[in-house]
């Protein structure tokens, strides 16, 4: 068991960092927060937080179905193998042909008080119904084929999160330039639809 924590670990990292840096406004947020040094430790707190609660609840919640009912992890490697796929796709079509305007920004109204700027990042991560696909289920079924080391993936996807927020709020400074280049964000979805697509194919090739 020992011989698969590290390659277990690597990819709930991979897996899970593939998902966290899609674009959209909770990073856009953590990236302004940053670059204006406002509450930067709450925002990237809560980020991280949040995401190891909703990866735990995936990997506990999901693996206790697989352990009641067996053969549920057939249908949650077909599920997840098919989601990251799909994923990677759309990754890759965002390299291929973005989107005009794509791109993270520092512009917009600042949070304001350090209270105003939680409860803000609060709701942009629970109230978003993508991350719990994300991370719930995804992330989930994805650590329920890893049998008795799907917690090793499960910790390996949420120290992603943190470094990614960490990395995002205070990095920001150095960040915001070359995030606010829509070709960074090419180069950052073609390598997330490679990992998505290669862990994709490695799911559903155990699975079947």
């Amino acid at each position: 068991m020992n011989s698969g924590i590290l390659p277990a670990a690597t990819a709930g990292f991979g897996t899970g960092l593939s998902l966290i840096v899609a674009i959209g406004a909770q990073n856009a947020f953590v990236l302004r927060q940053g670059a204006r040094r406002q509450a930067v430790l709450a925002v990237v707190g809560v980020c991280a937080v949040s995401d190891a609660v909703l990866i735990a609840l995936g990997v506990a919640g999901l693996g206790a179905v697989v352990d009641a009912w067996p053969a549920a992890l057939t249908a949650l490697g077909l599920a997840g193998g098919g989601f990251l796929i799909c994923y990677g796709v759309l990754a890759a079509r965002r390299g291929l042909r973005p989107a005009a305007g794509q791109a993270l920004t520092t512009k917009g109204a600042p949070a304001g008080s350090v209270r105003t700027a939680v409860l803000t990042c609060l709701a942009m991560t629970w109230l978003n119904p993508h991350v719990y696909l994300d991370t719930v289920l995804l992330l989930g079924s994805v650590a329920a084929d890893r049998g008795s080391l799907r917690w090793v993936f499960g910790f390996g996807a949420m120290l992603a999160s943190l470094v990614w927020f960490a990395g995002l709020g205070y990095g920001a400074r150095l960040l915001s330039g070359v995030l606010s280049r829509p070709v960074a964000w090419r180069v950052l979805d073609t390598l997330v639809a490679v990992t998505m697509l290669a862990m994709g194919a490695m799911l559903l090739a155990r699975t079947l």
